[in-house]
């Protein structure tokens, strides 16, 4: 059974309604992952995601979900496999403070966010939070740490970011489009190119 992405019941509550495509790293990019979350969790306990994920766009379309989920699959027949690169732990600023394991463009990433945004414009999904490319950072985020003061906030991004001598690789081979409704998350895996 495969470990849900987020776990509590305030952060079930907080993403009622919405979806979320997603990738899922699996090896080292993950372990790396768990490991710089263990070590900002030692320093101050924080609201985090309870699995690694790198999201491509977060929806909000809790009555049309099996219309997305065509869309997602049509996408992702036509997606091959997504290299993944883990390079940095990083940090959005104010007013968001979160930690994240920050991902390098890679052209497999990239083109699947930019081939995704294709077909959503020809939509009218409600999207949440998405940026043009340019401005897109593809991350894991590790914790969120919007409720700490300015100064709490500082000394995480002190002791924890940093860009890595030696980026970690895998290769993901399959989406999952993620759905909360009731207080449950729900996950469909979406296997790339098939």
């Amino acid at each position: 059974m495969r470990r849900p992405f987020m776990k509590t019941p305030e952060q079930l509550e907080s993403l009622e309604g919405q979806q979320y495509l997603v990738l899922r790293p699996a090896s080292g990019v993950v372990d790396r992952f768990v490991s710089e979350q263990n070590d900002a969790l030692a320093l101050v306990r924080l609201p985090h995601p309870y699995t690694g994920h790198v999201t491509l766009r977060g929806f909000y379309e809790p009555t049309r979900r099996e219309k997305l989920t065509a869309l997602v699959r049509s996408w992702a027949s036509a997606q091959q496999s997504i290299e993944i690169i883990g390079e940095a732990v990083d940090a959005f600023p104010e007013p968001w403070q979160i930690l994240i394991l920050r991902l390098a463009r890679t052209r497999s990433l990239v083109s699947a966010y930019a081939t995704l945004t294709e077909l959503l414009d020809a939509t009218d999904f409600r999207r949440l939070g998405e940026l043009p490319l340019d401005d897109w950072t593809f991350h894991m985020s590790i914790v969120y740490g919007k409720a700490l003061s300015s100064e709490a906030w500082a000394a995480i991004e002190s002791a924890r970011v940093q860009e890595w001598e030696h980026p970690i690789q895998e290769t993901v081979v399959e989406a999952e489009l993620v759905s909360y409704s009731d207080g449950i998350e729900h996950s469909e895996v979406i296997p790339l190119g098939r």
